[in-house]
């Protein structure tokens, strides 16, 4: 890990409370981020993906699901070491997230300009009248047209785009160091979703905020990331720069997803796609949790659990056998 990373990460698990047991959702899982940079993390729904950036902001709290071992350490301090009131302070502050789906993220019954109001007074010391004009001029920079009279409509009245562009303006309002974005684009149309993204990296070249971008489409993960981290089944099973997995991924799994995207110049009827699924996570599966659905799986696989193994300019793999998927 680098020592100027922002965010770090480090050998981190979660668990689901069930029946008196913990289940293991997420597992020795690190990566780290540095300021203006931007992280990608890809899998399938059931990764872990999710549960990871809930993780790193705290959003766990009261559930039956919470944080087992290993350490988040943001800006020099280990945020699960804190008390509860200087996280929540960081939250919404020094670090943001925009959530999934911004219809069920919004509160339907307020306003978007009170909404972006109650961040912008809950950590920054201001008027209402100020906070309102601040508001207005967030939606400028996150190209919302008319602005002023958008501050006055409720969620339902705005599209998916304009709504996840009010997601944006109340995460960046404190300008945040870091910004976790979990599928941004779900649910938007390409024209839209390239918009989306192009906002983002526009924000990002203005305030040098690092990034996580969270989603599972590598194409996507593609044009915006420098760093990737591809998730199965709660761990990290491949890490490296985009360059570096797009030039040569070695674990089968990443393969895998990188098969499954559309070429509009492939002279093929049916995409490949993987095997199987994402097992659930009350399934008993010895060894490397891939290996029901790989196509290279040997004994060894179902036996023991593969260690990471490590190639050049911080390319990591979780596999028994790494170079049989390499192209």
């Amino acid at each position: 890990m680098t020592e100027v990373a922002l965010l770090e990460v480090r050998n981190l698990c979660i668990a689901v409370a069930s029946g008196g047991a913990l289940l293991p959702v997420v597992e020795d899982v690190s990566f780290a981020v540095e300021a203006g940079r931007t992280l990608g993390i890809v899998g399938e729904s059931g990764c872990g993906k999710s549960l990871t950036s809930l993780a790193i902001m705290g959003l766990l709290e009261g559930s039956q699901v919470r944080i087992t071992a290993g350490e988040i350490w943001f800006a020099g301090r280990e945020l699960t070491r804190l008390p509860a009131a200087e996280r929540r302070a960081i939250m919404g502050d020094q670090m943001a997230m925009i959530f999934q789906e911004p219809m069920t993220s919004l509160n339907p019954v307020y306003r978007i300009g009170d909404q972006i109001v109650e961040v912008l007074r809950q950590h920054r010391t201001m008027s209402r009248r100020a906070a309102l004009a601040r508001a207005a001029e967030l939606l400028a920079l996150v190209r919302i047209p008319a602005p002023e009279e958008r501050l006055k409509s409720y969620p339902h009245q705005l599209s998916g785009g304009m709504r996840q562009r009010v997601m944006i303006a109340m995460a960046i309002a404190c300008d945040p160091g870091l910004l976790i974005a979990d599928e941004p684009t779900t649910a938007l149309d390409v024209t839209v979703q390239a918009q989306i993204l192009d906002l983002l990296a526009d924000l990002q070249a203005r305030t040098g905020m690092a990034v996580v971008l969270i989603s599972h489409d590598l194409g996507v993960i593609a044009e915006t990331c420098q760093t990737i981290a591809v998730m199965y089944r709660g761990r990290v099973v491949e890490s490296a720069s985009a360059a570096g997995l797009f030039a040569e991924a070695r674990h089968p799994y990443t393969r895998g997803l990188m098969a499954s995207i559309p070429d509009a110049d492939a002279d093929c009827e049916t995409l490949p796609a993987i095997a199987g699924r994402v097992p659930r996570i009350d399934e008993q599966i010895g060894g490397c949790a891939f290996h029901p659905r790989c196509p290279y799986a040997a004994s060894r696989c179902t036996l023991e659990t593969p260690v990471t193994a490590t190639y050049p300019e911080d390319h990591f793999v979780l596999c028994h056998f790494p170079d049989e998927a390499a192209p």
